[in-house]
């Protein structure tokens, strides 16, 4: 079982969390086998995508989290 994650949730107030989209309790896990794999992607989502336009940021909350054995 894989035992390093990223916990993603939307910020307070965001418009996603608004019912009818994704919801105030909507929450994502992503799973890695290490931890440098986990720091790795958690670098690269922390970062702007360059599909956005200049000025916008994607809305979440990222957070480690790991399994207990």
């Amino acid at each position: 079982m894989k035992r390093y994650g990223i916990r993603i949730r939307l910020p307070e107030g965001s418009t996603m969390s608004m019912p009818h989209l994704l919801g105030p309790d909507w929450e994502s896990y992503r799973w890695y086998d290490s931890e440098q794999e986990r720091e790795k992607t958690l670098a690269d989502m922390q970062r702007d995508l360059p599909n956005y336009r200049k000025g916008d940021h994607v809305q979440q909350v990222l957070e480690r989290v790991e399994r207990d054995d």
